[in-house]
């Protein structure tokens, strides 16, 4: 199974800048998308039902912010959202059941100027982590797939020093990601590629994404006990349309179920 996520920075602003195009080539079984700001009713056929895939969507209920969708090539078992209204009401991830395998495409929030946001950062990556540990312990697999809004390491973004104390980089934040991983959570990227100069994510200021001057703060993690399946995991940093590029992780587990028609 082919899993790719990608924070398209309004999805809609991704269908001008070639979205559609990239959908019916990119060959993924499962593509998790954040930051849709958009909701169903205001998109176009193309967005909303691209041929051979299935279409799912959690939208926030502030026009134009956050939301989160998840296409499927596969007829999932069940959706679900959060199930907490302080997140579902932002759109902030949908929870896709394959068999014992949930693809999870979530938008943690940005913590913002002079941590903002943090509490309810905080928050919201203490829910999940309580959901796919509940997941976990029932028997199912967990790939998480997302904008995390989080640098966990300095080999994660460009300039460590001078953004300490910026949000994605807080203290609160890295001590969380130390925590998720230390809960039985692979950062599967990292994994596969521990070099530097990996990113995700670069400014529209100062030609960022020309010199890489970026940030990794899209991630998948897996639960440890499904790790020995992954078989690859990519950053496809090549791919415009966004602030943010696509990632992608290949996992050996079957596409058994009736393809979306």
């Amino acid at each position: 199974m082919k899993i790719i996520s990608w924070n398209v920075n309004g999805i809609r602003a991704a269908e001008k800048k070639g979205f559609c195009e990239w959908l019916k080539n990119c060959n993924a079984d499962v593509v998790c998308i954040q930051e849709t700001k958009a909701s169903p009713e205001q998109l176009s056929e193309n967005l909303t039902a691209p041929e051979g895939y299935k279409t799912f969507w959690s939208s926030a209920k502030k026009a134009g912010y956050s939301g989160t969708a998840l296409y499927s090539r596969i007829t999932p078992d069940k959706i679900e959202k959060m199930g907490d209204d302080r997140f579902d009401d932002e759109g902030r991830a949908l929870f896709a059941y394959f068999g014992n395998l949930v693809v999870i495409s979530a938008y943690f929030p940005n913590s913002q100027d002079a941590g903002k946001r943090l509490d309810y950062k905080l928050a919201f990556c203490d829910t999940m982590l309580s959901k796919c540990t509940d997941l976990v312990k029932s028997g199912f697999n967990i790939v998480l797939c997302g904008d995390y809004n989080i640098a966990h390491k300095p080999i994660d973004l460009a300039n460590p020093k001078s953004n300490e104390g910026n949000a994605g980089y807080l203290p609160e934040e890295r001590a969380w990601m130390d925590t998720f991983t230390a809960n039985g959570y692979a950062d599967v990227f990292r994994r596969f590629c521990p070099e530097p100069q990996q990113y995700t994510w670069w400014s529209y200021r100062f030609h960022a994404r020309e010199k890489n001057i970026g940030w990794r703060i899209d991630y998948t993690c897996v639960n440890e006990s499904f790790f020995q399946n992954v078989q690859s995991a990519a950053i496809h940093s090549q791919t415009q349309g966004s602030d943010h590029c696509p990632i992608e992780i290949v996992v050996n587990y079957p596409c058994r179920q009736n393809h979306a028609q």
